[in-house]
């Protein structure tokens, strides 16, 4: 992908949205991104993955563009268990930065129209997808945009 950066993210779609988790090594990207994966396939929504830990981006006419590196393609980290393969979409328009956040949380609200900068003068809306216990990720994440619930 010419022109691209690469991003430390873990990037998928569900159905026509491109969800990139972001956030510091450690902090549940791949395990949330994967459970969302795994739960919008088990709701007969169409995901996949398009690529974990780095990300190639790059703008394209007003939108942000996110593919694999070929070297990690079709791979994402199970943290603890190792390396799997998993489907993936080659490409994908990204819509939304998505957090994943650990309790204690800092704030109760966040801050309204936060925005993550993705690549220099680049922003995406931001969702911080606090990670409850009894709550996937998933059902966090459609609670706080039911879009990603359409086909």
């Amino acid at each position: 992908m010419s022109g691209a950066a690469n991003v430390h993210a873990t990037a998928i779609v569900i159905g026509a949205t491109g969800l990139l988790f972001v956030g510091p090594s450690g902090t549940g990207k791949s395990a949330a991104a994967l459970q969302c994966l795994h739960e919008a396939r088990g709701r007969g929504l169409p995901a996949a993955l398009v690529s974990d830990d780095q990300v190639l981006v790059r703008e394209d006419d007003g939108l942000l563009l996110a593919r694999a590196p070929a070297s990690i393609a079709g791979l994402i980290e199970v943290r603890g268990a190792g390396i799997v393969r998993m489907e993936t979409a080659g490409e994908a328009v990204l819509h939304r930065a998505v957090r994943p956040i650990a309790p204690p949380f800092a704030e109760r609200v966040p801050p309204e129209g936060e925005t993550a900068e993705i690549l220099p003068g680049h922003f995406l809306p931001l969702t911080r997808l606090p990670l409850l216990a009894g709550c996937t990720a998933f059902s966090v994440l459609a609670t706080l945009h039911p879009e990603i619930l359409r086909k």
